[in-house]
């Protein structure tokens, strides 16, 4: 019996040990489901006190991880942090955004960096928040970074994994678009609207949404974990991003539910605060990476990805 390594250097063809950061969320449920379903031994990152050999304890914020329980790990993915979309942008809120990111991710490449038997590859999630408003102008990995509160943020988190990196472990970022499923995310939210006829474009519709089935965005991942010739940052998105104008023609045809109503942006700004900015901004972002690479889309249109998430 082989120690969960293959010869071709793949995680997908073998039995594999995998930790995984941010279990309990949207993304990283269905990563582990994805993962568990091929027989890979998943390792969840808990806050609690480890239940079990599947569970290590971690302390994001404070930049605590147990490193011996990462110990044997072919991959270790990071997923976690509180959410974006959660709440209003308090400055108190913003603070905990960017601490659980940065400081959860600063802790576990430290850990990485500091096993006697590293991982073949540093998962560490980041988001096409990176890019900032882009209007009608696509862009892709070889793009800057925007300003403001999420381009920042995504600088300071990828940073972040520096430790990994420079101990030699291939360290690869997906940069997350907005993940089409009914679970959670932003869509999470629409679904219920629009299957209550209630649903609408949000201030002018001309904003670019740059989306991902939950399908694709498991698929992506792993296919970043496979291959040992990938690293560096990944944009997350299908190769087709719409208007929320389509989106919002989009789910109506889907759900066969009228949407007739509209959500000014003056409105959105005095209900959600600073985050209507991202709201009503617009990013027009490209996997070019992540196609050259040879990934394939399941669901590259958007009513593709609304019907899979159904």
């Amino acid at each position: 019996m082989n120690d969960g390594r293959v010869d071709d250097g793949r995680l997908g063809t073998g039995r594999s040990r995998i930790a995984v950061a941010g279990a309990s969320g949207l993304i990283g449920g269905a990563l582990v489901r994805s993962l568990t379903a091929d027989g890979h031994e998943v390792v969840r990152l808990v806050r609690h006190a480890p239940g079990g050999p599947d569970e290590v304890r971690w302390d994001p914020e404070n930049g605590r991880v147990d490193a011996s329980g990462l110990e044997g790990c072919d991959a270790v993915v990071n997923l976690a942090g509180a959410g974006v979309g959660d709440r209003r942008w308090s400055d108190a809120y913003k603070t905990r955004i960017r601490s659980s990111r940065v400081h959860g991710t600063t802790a576990l490449a430290e850990a990485v960096a500091s096993l006697e038997r590293p991982p073949r590859v540093f998962v560490n999630g980041s988001a096409i928040g990176f890019y900032g408003e882009t209007g009608d102008r696509p862009v892709d990995e070889g793009a800057p970074a925007g300003e403001g509160f999420l381009p920042g943020l995504c600088v300071e988190w990828e940073a972040a994994a520096a430790p990994a990196r420079e101990a030699g472990v291939r360290t690869v970022f997906p940069r997350t678009g907005l993940v089409v499923a009914r679970g959670g995310g932003a869509w999470g939210r629409l679904f219920p609207l629009f299957r209550a006829g209630l649903g609408g474009r949000l201030g002018d519709g001309s904003q670019y949404w740059s989306f991902v089935a939950l399908h694709d965005e498991v698929a992506a991942i792993r296919h970043l974990m496979d291959r040992d010739d990938l690293s560096g940052p990944f944009n997350l998105t299908a190769p087709q991003p719409v208007t929320n104008r389509e989106v919002t023609v989009a789910m109506g045809r889907v759900l066969h539910r009228p949407a007739p109503f509209a959500v000014p942006a003056p409105v959105l700004r005095a209900v959600l605060g600073e985050m209507a900015g991202d709201v009503l901004g617009s990013a027009r972002v490209l996997p070019t990476r992540l196609l050259d690479s040879g990934f394939r889309f399941a669901f590259p249109e958007i009513d593709g990805a609304i019907r899979a998430a159904l």
